[in-house]
């Protein structure tokens, strides 16, 4: 496979790795958007949350817990991020969670700035996705 993650994961690719465990790696992006980037992945190769065991993904969390702090003392706020699939804006194929500090002056906006336009969504669609979604 020629995954970068798998790769950094393995030891193949050197990073400045800041934590681990046996199952996941958390370490410096190469290509910050913030001074303190941090990348949390397994180290399996998934493509998608859902498509990990729930014992890695319990692992992969609980390292995304222990350094977030780390990362949040940097600024004092922290954005976390997960693109999960292409569509969402994924682009290497392996799961990973951002840790991001932002600070008021980043000029990177709330969550909801990623989308310009309003989504209008009628009740009708509203109770139709919550009945999908419900079990």
């Amino acid at each position: 496979m020629d995954c970068i993650f798998c790769k950094i994961a393995s030891g193949d690719i050197e990073s400045k790795i800041v934590s681990t465990t046996a199952k996941s790696i958390a370490f410096l992006d190469a290509f910050p958007l913030a001074n303190g980037h941090t990348l949390v992945i397994p180290k399996n190769h998934y493509s998608k949350i859902q498509d990990m065991p729930k014992d890695e993904n319990v692992d992969l969390f609980s390292l995304v817990h222990d350094v977030i702090s780390r990362v949040d003392a940097l600024t004092g706020a922290t954005l976390l991020a997960i693109h999960n699939g292409k569509e969402a804006g994924q682009e290497i194929p392996h799961v990973h969670v951002h840790l991001i500090p932002r600070s008021s002056s980043d000029s990177a906006g709330p969550i909801h700035s990623m989308f310009p336009g309003q989504c209008k969504i009628s009740e009708s669609e509203m109770t139709t996705t919550y009945n999908k979604l419900v079990k």
